[in-house]
């Protein structure tokens, strides 16, 4: 990512309505889908700055690889988990250990060897092992946002579960996410278009706004494995070996 993108994403990450909700919605996700045991071995792979980590850290014991040296000195500096230099597909670390969990959190749209990562984030399954995989969704919804944060793609539900099924990935669940939301997403995205303005969509709005934003996106929390949404900004989905 830019710069800019990591700057934004550190300063925010405790506090904007988007990073907020859906670490509440990975929370759920873990603990009803996944359930992993108490002592689980968990390893991010692409742990940005670090702000998944202490959500993370309450499922088990963390490490994380991030290629970025920026990003991983801000994840690192936080104290929860041993962070450490890596890439996907080919350079994950920390010896020939394996997983419970591994989390992959709005990071495939950035690998371009998608498929390839996927493979190899298998082979560090432990036996039961899962991978929570969150990407953006929708393609047609491409903008300035994916060109600063330096996304390949969004991904279609189809798309993703064929890229994980051929990376000999069963996939357990799958669904879009971000859903409540995506009519004004929508119309704000298409605004930006028509009056040709670029960026805008990252800066954290206004109190009100932010907890009004917050609140409407953590409420999916209650609903996702209850409920399936047509649509959504974002896809996640669960995979076992």
């Amino acid at each position: 990512m830019d710069r800019s993108a990591y700057a934004s994403m550190s300063a925010q990450e405790g506090s904007h309505w988007w990073f907020v909700a859906r670490r509440a919605i990975l929370d759920r996700l873990i603990r009803t889908q996944v359930a992993p045991r108490a002592d689980a071995r968990i390893l991010e792979a692409g742990c940005g700055t670090g702000g998944n980590l202490a959500m993370l850290a309450r499922h088990g014991r963390v490490e994380a690889l991030e290629y970025d040296g920026e990003a991983r000195a801000l994840a690192t500096a936080r104290g929860i988990a041993q962070v450490e230099p890596g890439m996907l597909p080919g350079r994950i670390g920390f010896g020939d250990q394996r997983y419970d969990l591994i989390a992959l959190l709005d990071v495939l749209e950035h690998v371009e060897e998608d498929r390839a990562s996927l493979a190899a984030l298998k082979e560090r399954l432990a036996q039961g092992g899962r991978i929570l995989l969150t990407v953006p969704a929708v393609p047609w919804l491409w903008s300035d946002h994916d060109e600063l944060h330096h996304h390949k793609r969004r991904y279609t539900l189809a798309g993703l579960r064929g890229v994980a099924e051929a990376a000999g990935l069963k996939v357990e669940s799958v669904g879009y996410f971000n859903s409540l939301l995506f009519p004004i997403a929508v119309a704000t995205r298409t605004a930006h278009r028509l009056l040709r303005r670029k960026g805008g969509l990252d800066a954290e709005p206004s109190p009100v706004v932010n907890g009004a934003l917050r609140t409407i996106f953590g409420w999916e929390r209650h609903l996702l494995g209850r409920f399936r949404f047509p649509i959504g900004l974002s896809l996640y989905a669960i995979l076992s070996a």
